[in-house]
């Protein structure tokens, strides 16, 4: 560091009193993940450039990998950033550290100078907004990679930390590695623990996750050691980067990215209202009400046999929600909730496989079960001709979304 000169005796300035409302809107990045300068451009300008703020909309939270390996770009993703004219907040990211640090304590040098601290705390309105870095790198067990957790002066600070905050605030935690892994193989369990504990008396918790490139709703309860009147809500956010900015290329020359579990690219917004939330995924270039696939044939036989059927990826759903549906005015019936591949991301990735011709882009990431999709049969003895799928989904907030699709029976 350059010497800064003589001190002065005073740095003088004005603190002005700002009305907090307690009804206010956050968006929330994922991953951006770049790892050039053109991936920083898909970046731009498919997610910075789609946002569209409201008056509620007050600051931004990114929840790590701000760049891939590639520091140099920190300082071109805030330059980016600047177009959505609001505070921001940056978590560290597992491909934001420095990887010729010999000790945890000094691998976020670099993302501490472009960003400042990797762990900190603010409120805002009646949430306590919590920032940590829970990546361990060099891993402590061999000296390689990294694994999810804290060290002890983190564990130190968000127990000081706490013990200033009224246990009716929403307490809204935001980090990159999820901690589903219950084998302690990707997470220090003791650390995770210690977390639970220090969180358990708290009415509201939410904790918010990347890293993995898909979107999950992932709930502990005492089977995990959360110990809280109700079951603790991670949201594992799907990444702006989606699956690493792979897919074809549409016609503006940026790729479709949908995540290996069928999540497209996208965004969220978390709503805060007092010291409750809910949170609304935006699928990026599209519209906020476009909220689910549907995969169903295009032509069945009348009153023929079949295995096909209606397959719907839920994006922000999960196996606790309920998803109907009906054919034309038929009545809604429950559809089936399963662990399996999306069937449309499947078909996506097989048109690289089957192509004689190179496409545009680069093939995506093979599929992974996905933890939002739900199936139904495929009914063959109406009328032949074309009939209307509809989907109804709640969520977990009480908010019912809505699709359609068609497919036809052929005589």
């Amino acid at each position: 560091m350059s010497p800064t000169g003589n001190l002065p005796k005073s740095v003088d300035f004005a603190l002005y009193k700002q009305d907090e409302p307690e009804d206010f809107t956050v968006i929330v990045f994922g991953d951006p993940q770049p790892y050039s300068i053109q991936d920083m451009d898909y970046f731009t300008e498919k997610i910075v450039n789609d946002v569209k703020k409201t008056d509620k909309t007050l600051f931004g939270i990114s929840l790590g990998d701000i760049a891939g390996d590639n520091l140099d770009l920190h300082p071109v993703y805030k330059e980016r950033m600047r177009r959505l004219q609001l505070p921001w907040y940056n978590v560290m990211g597992n491909h934001d550290m420095n990887y010729d640090a010999p000790s945890d304590e000094l691998s976020d040098e670099t993302f501490k100078k472009n960003f400042g601290s990797a762990n900190y705390a603010f409120n805002y309105g009646n949430a306590h907004f919590i920032i940590l870095d829970n990546i361990l790198y060099p891993d402590p067990r061999d000296g390689k990679g990294y694994w999810g957790g804290y060290r002890q002066d983190q564990l130190i600070f968000l127990e000081n930390n706490l013990k200033h905050v009224p246990k009716d605030k929403l307490v809204v935690l935001s980090q990159h590695i999820h901690m589903k892994d219950n084998s302690g193989g990707s997470y220090r369990l003791e650390d995770r623990q210690r977390l639970f504990d220090l969180l358990k008396d708290y009415e509201n918790v939410l904790i918010m996750s990347a890293h993995t490139h898909l979107q999950d709703q992932i709930e502990y309860t005492e089977a995990e050691g959360w110990k809280g009147k109700k079951p603790l809500h991670e949201y594992n956010v799907g990444t702006t980067s989606g699956d690493w900015y792979s897919g074809k290329l549409d016609e503006k020359g940026l790729p479709d990215a949908t995540m290996r579990d069928g999540t497209p690219q996208g965004y969220a917004f978390l709503n805060i209202k007092g010291n409750q939330y809910d949170v609304d995924y935006k699928v990026a270039g599209r519209e906020s009400d476009y909220q689910m696939n549907i995969f169903a044939p295009k032509v069945v036989p009348y009153k023929g046999r079949t295995t096909s059927q209606v397959m719907v990826n839920f994006f922000m759903g999960s196996k606790d929600d309920l998803v109907e549906y009906r054919i034309g005015e038929g009545e809604w019936r429950k559809m089936h909730y399963v662990s399996a591949p999306d069937l449309s991301y499947l078909t996506k990735l097989l048109e690289w496989d089957f192509t004689e011709e190179l496409l545009p882009g680069r093939r995506p990431s093979n599929p992974v079960n996905s933890t939002h999709v739900w199936i139904g049969p495929v009914p063959t003895d109406l009328p032949g001709g074309k009939h209307i799928i509809e989907i109804r989904a709640t969520d977990r907030y009480g908010k019912t979304h809505s699709g359609k699709r068609t497919y036809s029976v052929l005589e």
